[in-house]
């Protein structure tokens, strides 16, 4: 094995150059992975010119592992950031772990102005490989055989051409003491990726000693694939975005590879997406366009609200009451409130006849989040004179406004 200290570090040194980074923020477990790219870094620019970004994320051994990274950056002369997350409740703690990971990563990368600055992460190709693994376990579609990206949005990851094996070798042959935090966590076969690691990669390896090698290379050319299918989703996601979620329409009408690529790229900042739910979704898309239909996944609910589809649509848990309205008229006095079963006008569209406001809503395609706070205004009489997303009633003469004196909504 030619000289792993020498190599990473070129490897490393070449990434910096590539992208002009004269500093480098590392995210920083404290584990081995990120104490090599660490490591390699401040060989490359200097210690001073090194920020680790480390996140507590609350769990077991978290405040040994903290501690650690303290010393470590300490003994290095390299400066440390620190967070403490508190992980959501969902149906896997790592997905959650990792958004939430992201997201603090992000903050900490910003407290002094470094938003524009890329965030290098110490994923390696036995990670990739493990990657490439557990989405053929998920079952996947082809775009998600291209697993960790080598860059997305601030994130760079400058070890995907490095092994686990070649890790371990720079800890033990470093002229300096680089010892790494070792996670409990990374032994708990709790976790899917831990049998991965300990189970599925050795039994691959015994029938190709090459496995992982070949599981980097499948990774590559789907990623290959994937930005083809990205730059024609691109266009259609252009073509079918609004501001309240995106149109059937465009999505219906593209091939199903770049219809579901587009889906997948909508929904990829709220929530992961399996290949089947994806195709449950463009057949909402391709379905009739009439009423509110949904589809409930692992991070929410994506609806189909007509012609559009909206995640996690705000519901009558969510949104409220609307504020007060102040009305004037020749006919008052009046009283505001909400929509009724069995509501009805004769609005002026209808030259006086009367109508159910349900079916007006149906016709109008209000959507029903929309409805359920709705607002009427009606005389002494309770005669309905006006509704919200209706207008005025037939042979009416009424002002309504937002009333922004009101300090709570009647009715």
């Amino acid at each position: 094995m030619p000289d792993p200290v020498a190599a990473i570090r070129a490897i490393v040194a070449r990434h910096l150059a590539q992208h002009g980074l004269r500093r480098a923020l590392v995210a920083f477990s404290g584990g081995p992975d990120s104490t090599v790219l660490a490591d390699a870094c401040a060989a490359a620019l200097t210690p001073a010119a090194v920020v680790l970004l480390h996140i507590d994320h609350g769990a077991a051994h978290s405040t040994a592992a903290t501690a650690h990274c303290v010393r470590f950056a300490a003994a290095h002369g390299l400066t440390l950031r620190t967070a403490r997350i508190a992980v959501p409740a969902g149906a896997s703690w790592e997905a959650q772990a990792r958004v939430a990971r992201y997201r603090a990563l992000r903050a900490l990368a910003g407290e002094s102005g470094d938003t524009g600055e890329l965030i290098l992460t110490a994923h390696t190709a036995s990670d990739q490989a493990e990657t490439v693994l557990l989405q053929l376990l998920r079952g996947t579609g082809p775009a998600g055989l291209a697993g960790v990206a080598r860059r997305r949005g601030p994130f760079l990851r400058p070890l995907l051409e490095v092994s686990r094996v070649q890790i371990l070798a720079y800890l033990d042959l470093a002229a300096t003491d680089l010892t790494a935090w070792r996670d409990p966590m990374n032994e708990d076969q709790r976790f899917t990726r831990v049998r991965v690691r300990q189970e599925l990669m050795p039994l691959f390896t015994e029938l190709n000693p090459q496995a992982e090698a070949a599981l980097c290379r499948l990774a590559a050319a789907a990623a290959e694939e994937r930005a083809v299918l990205d730059a024609a989703a691109a266009a259609v996601l252009r073509a079918a975005t609004t501001a309240t979620g995106l149109t059937c329409a465009p999505v219906a009408a593209a091939p199903a590879p770049i219809g579901k690529r587009a889906l997948a790229i909508w929904l990829r900042a709220r929530r992961e997406i399996s290949a089947r739910h994806l195709d449950a979704l463009a057949a909402l898309c391709r379905g009739p366009d009439a009423g509110t239909r949904g589809l409930d996944l692992a991070g929410g609910r994506v609806e189909r609200v007509y012609g559009e589809l909206r995640a996690d649509p705000v519901g009558p848990a969510g949104r409220g009451p609307s504020p007060a309205l102040a009305v004037s008229g020749p006919d008052g006095p009046y009283r505001v409130r909400t929509l009724a079963p069995g509501d009805r006008m004769r609005p002026a569209r209808l030259r006086g006849r009367s109508r159910k406001l349900a079916d007006l809503y149906i016709d109008l395609r209000v959507p029903r989040a929309d409805r359920v706070f709705a607002r009427v205004v009606e005389r002494a009489d309770g005669t309905i004179v006006w509704a919200e997303h209706v207008g005025a009633a037939h042979a009416t003469d009424i002002t309504v406004l937002p009333d922004l004196a009101a300090r709570s909504t009647p009715g």
